[in-house]
C-alpha cells in the first residue's frame, strides 16, 4: 500500500452517526514525508515520459478497482461523514470524471502549431507541472479524487495525496486500488499529515503544484504556505450560492429542484443554495410552496433507516449551523418549518433538522457567511436590480442561478452575476463538461475536462530554426 504509515502524532475519526470513534490513525513523521517526496521526485520524469494512452489506461484500471470496492467505500463514507448509505456510492462519478478527462486529453494535450516563417517553425507542447500535492475535503471524499488525482495523473504529474482527517480511510482505500491497478512506484502516494507538516511541505519549494479543495480558511493557509515558493496553487473553496426567483417562474417545476439544491448532502456542498431571493409579487406563494416541499425532507439514522439526509459532519458543525439560525431569529427572521418534527435529533448532536427561514436580510451572518448545513433562507426583493445587487453582495462567487420562463432576460441577468458558474433554471450541479471553479474567495483556477488538463500542465513554446536564410 503506497501510504506513509510511520507512526507519529495520532488522530481519531469521530463518527457523526453516533459519536463513536470510528478509527484511529497516526500522522506520518517528517522522515516518512521526506521519503515520499523523494520517491515522487524520482518517479516524475519517468511518469511524464509514459505515453498518454498508458496513463489513461492506468486510471481506467484504478476506477475499476474503486468500483469493485464501492460497498466498502460507501459504508466507510457514511460512518465518517454521515451521508445516508443509499446515497453514498460516489464511484460512478469518480469513474465518469476520469473517463471524460481521458477522452479530452488527446486534443487538450496535443501539440499546437503556430504561424511559420521561411526556415522557422513554431509550436507549443503541454508539459506536466511536476510533483503535485492534492488535498481533499471530506464532503465528497471519493468523487473529488477525479479532480485531484485522476486529471493530474493523466496530464503526466505524480501525486502526493492528503485527505481530510475526517475521511482519512478513503485515502487508504484509494492507495490499495492504485496498487492493485499496477501504478508505478511513486506515482500515487497517500499520506496522513498534520496541518503544520503539510504547510512545511508546501513551503519547501520542492512541489510544483498544490491542488486544494476545502474551506476558505484552509485555502488561505495553503496560499500563505506557498508564498514565495513559486508553486502553482489551485484552490476550490467555499460558497454562499444565491438563487433568484422571478415572478414568471414555473414554481411547480422549480421548487423541487431548489429544495434539492438546498438540502441534498445535508447542505454540505460548496454549491448548495444558501440564499434565495424571491420577487415580491410571488414571495408569499413561494414560501408556502417551498415549505410544503421542504417538509418532505426526512432526517434519520443514515444506516439503519433510509432518510433523505443524515447528520452533518460533526457536532461542532451542527453547533455553528444552529448558532447562525439563532442569531438570525434574534434579528427578526421567521422560522417557517416547525421545530421538533423529527425524533432523529435525539440520535445525537450532529443531527440538524432542515430549516426554512424567511424575512432574512444581509445584516445576518446567515446571509453572509457560509452555513454548510440544511438551511434555506428567503429574502424578498422588489425587482431584478435589487436581486442582482444582493446576489453579488458577497465575498463568495462560486455559483448562482436565475429561475424564469424568459430565457433571454434570464441570460441577461446571468451575464451580470459574479460567479464561476451561472445557471438558468438549475442549481447545485457541477457540470462535468464545463470548467468548474469560483471567483473572489471561492477559489483560484478551474477543473474538469479540457480546462482542468490545461491547468495541470504548462505551455512549453518551441521556436525551431531549420535553416539560416
Amino acid at each position: 500500500m503506497n501510504i506513509a504509515v510511520e507512526s507519529g502524532e495520532s488522530f481519531t475519526i469521530e463518527s457523526p452517526v453516533d459519536g463513536s470513534i470510528y478509527a484511529r490513525r497516526s500522522y506520518a513523521r517528517p522522515a516518512a514525508i521526506e521519503a515520499a517526496l523523494t520517491k515522487a521526485e524520482s518517479a516524475q520524469a519517468r511518469w511524464a515520459r509514459t505515453p498518454l494512452e498508458e496513463r489513461v489506461a492506468l486510471l481506467a484500471r484504478f476506477n475499476a478497482e474503486m468500483t469493485a470496492r464501492a460497498p466498502q467505500l460507501a459504508e466507510s463514507l457514511t460512518w465518517q461523514m454521515g451521508r445516508p448509505l443509499w446515497q453514498a456510492d460516489e464511484t460512478p462519478r469518480l469513474k465518469l470524471v476520469g473517463e471524460l478527462a481521458g477522452q479530452a486529453a488527446g486534443e487538450a494535450l496535443a501539440e499546437a502549431g503556430y504561424p511559420a516563417d521561411p526556415g522557422i517553425s513554431r509550436f507549443v507542447r503541454r508539459v506536466p507541472l511536476g510533483v503535485t500535492l492534492s488535498i481533499c475535503a471530506w464532503n465528497y471524499p471519493v468523487a473529488m479524487l477525479g479532480y485531484l488525482v485522476s486529471a493530474p495523473l493523466i496530464a503526466g504529474n505524480v501525486v502526493i495525496f492528503k485527505h481530510s482527517p475526517q475521511t482519512a480511510l478513503i485515502a487508504e482505500i484509494a492507495a490499495e486500488a492504485f496498487a492493485a491497478a499496477g501504478a508505478p512506484d511513486g506515482v500515487f502516494q497517500a499520506i496522513h499529515m498534520t496541518h503544520s507538516d503539510c504547510e512545511r511541505l508546501i513551503g519547501s519549494g520542492r512541489l510544483h503544484a498544490v491542488n486544494f479543495i476545502g474551506s476558505v480558511a484552509g485555502g488561505r493557509r495553503v496560499h500563505r504556505a506557498a508564498g514565495g515558493s513559486f508553486t502553482h496553487v489551485h484552490l476550490e473553496l467555499g460558497g454562499k450560492d444565491p438563487a433568484y426567483i422571478r415572478p414568471d417562474v414555473d414554481l411547480a417545476r422549480a421548487i423541487p429542484l431548489l429544495v434539492e439544491g438546498c438540502y441534498s448532502n445535508a447542505g454540505q456542498s460548496c454549491c448548495s443554495v444558501e440564499r434565495i431571493y424571491v420577487h415580491a409579487d410571488i414571495h408569499d406563494r413561494f414560501v408556502e410552496a417551498f415549505a410544503a416541499e421542504a417538509a418532505t425532507v426526512t432526517l434519520d439514522h443514515p444506516l439503519s433507516a433510509k432518510p433523505y439526509i443524515g447528520p452533518v459532519v460533526r457536532a461542532s458543525a451542527a453547533a455553528h449551523i444552529r448558532g447562525q439560525i439563532d442569531e438570525a431569529l434574534a434579528k427578526g427572521a421567521k422560522r417557517v418549518l416547525a421545530p421538533g418534527r423529527s425524533a432523529a435529533r435525539d440520535l445525537g448532536p450532529a443531527y440538524v433538522e432542515p430549516e426554512l427561514l424567511a424575512e432574512v436580510d444581509h445584516s445576518m451572518p446567515l446571509m453572509r457567511e457560509e452555513t454548510f448545513g440544511p438551511v434555506a433562507a428567503v429574502q424578498r426583493v422588489a425587482d431584478d436590480a435589487e436581486a442582482l445587487r444582493l446576489m453579488n453582495d458577497s465575498s463568495y462567487a462560486l455559483t448562482a442561478s436565475v429561475w424564469t420562463a424568459d430565457e433571454a432576460e434570464g441570460q441577461r441577468l446571468l451575464d451580470e452575476l459574479e460567479a464561476g458558474t451561472v445557471y438558468l433554471n438549475r442549481c447545485d450541479h457541477a457540470d462535468l463538461y464545463l470548467p468548474w471553479g469560483g471567483f473572489k474567495t471561492s477559489g483560484l483556477g478551474r477543473v474538469n475536462g479540457r480546462e482542468g488538463l490545461l491547468q495541470a500542465t504548462a505551455a512549453k513554446a518551441f521556436h525551431v530554426r531549420s535553416r539560416f536564410v
